[in-house]
């Protein structure tokens, strides 16, 4: 057997080891704000009693998409509540909303400097082949060396495992809007930054929202992995109904991320499409104003003179 080895792991460790001892500073920095972030949502999400929270999601639903999940979002809260996991599905939501937050604010920005620039995307699109096909929990890792045990290092692994689809869906977005819409842009004087606000990104919004909902999505099956680092949450239930072959704890926390999952997939789905009963609300109120003021302004007015 031959007895060469490259020693690949070796060198990684190094450069943690010198990552690590140099730029503790920063780590501490990311560690205090990410945990801040994280507390401040907890807190505004556990501490009303659980009939407010629901009250305000099933407002949510009633807005985006109708009675049917108004009436699906109330059922499946309210057993959540009785299923003793309001807390650890709040813990959850809060370590969701968070990481996604972040991951968006990431993957938008370089997802529009992929679609810009031809140099950028070619550095960005192998980085992002290498986040999607790294297995998830080797993010753990490096996010426990760096973070330490706790919601921190979930965050951070979260943010890095659910950020691509994000990145590459804006970008297809961009690319994918009428290269004739944007030279007509140009042509009437608009600059590259008006032209990105005020015609691409509006055209790419149903892409980009595809992207945002399935960071989401990663990123609530992520935070479950996370348990194992000490996030707490529904995902240590998990973890502790496998350690334990707890079928009753497992299916319970189990039907909780469920619940949470199609809540906030179909909150998403329903802003990318901009098909929601508000939104068509507005626009037939829009239509109203728009026609009454059309026909008094085709009513014809007497001169003054007549009137006298």
């Amino acid at each position: 057997m031959n007895e060469f080895r490259i020693p690949v792991g070796s060198w990684v460790e190094i450069l943690f080891d010198f990552v690590t001892e140099y730029f503790s500073f920063f780590f501490d920095f990311i560690r205090f704000a990410f945990a801040g972030a994280f507390e401040t949502v907890d807190y505004l999400l556990v501490s009303p009693p659980f009939y407010v929270i629901i009250g305000l999601a099933a407002l949510l639903a009633l807005a985006v998409r109708g009675w049917k999940f108004f009436a699906g979002t109330v059922i499946g809260l309210l057993l959540i509540v009785g299923m003793n996991q309001w807390e650890n599905a709040m813990d959850t939501l809060a370590l969701v909303l968070v990481a996604s937050v972040i991951a968006i604010a990431m993957s938008i920005p370089l997802g529009i400097l992929a679609a810009k620039s031809k140099a950028a995307s070619s550095v960005i699109r192998p980085v992002l082949d290498f986040l999607q096909t790294m297995p998830a929990f080797v993010f753990l890792i490096p996010a426990l060396l760096f973070f330490r045990v706790g919601e921190v290092p979930g965050i951070v692994a979260t943010i890095i495992f659910a950020m691509a689809p994000g990145v590459r869906l804006t970008e297809l977005g961009i690319r994918g809007v009428d290269s004739e819409v944007v030279e007509a842009g140009s042509a009437f004087g608009a600059s590259p930054g008006r032209i990105l606000r005020q015609i691409q990104l509006p055209l790419a919004m149903p892409t980009i929202m595809a992207g945002i909902n399935q960071v989401i999505m990663l990123s609530l099956s992520m935070v479950v992995i996370a348990g194992m680092v000490g996030a707490g949450a529904l995902g240590a239930e998990i973890m502790t109904s496998l350690s334990r072959i707890d079928i009753v704890l497992g299916s319970e926390a189990g039907l909780a991320v469920v619940i949470l999952a199609i809540f906030l997939d179909r909150v998403t789905a329903a802003f990318g499409t901009g098909n929601t009963p508000i939104s068509r609300l507005i626009a037939l109120r829009t239509s109203r104003a728009t026609v009454s003021a059309s026909v008094e302004s085709r009513i014809p007015v007497e001169p003054e003179s007549v009137r006298l």
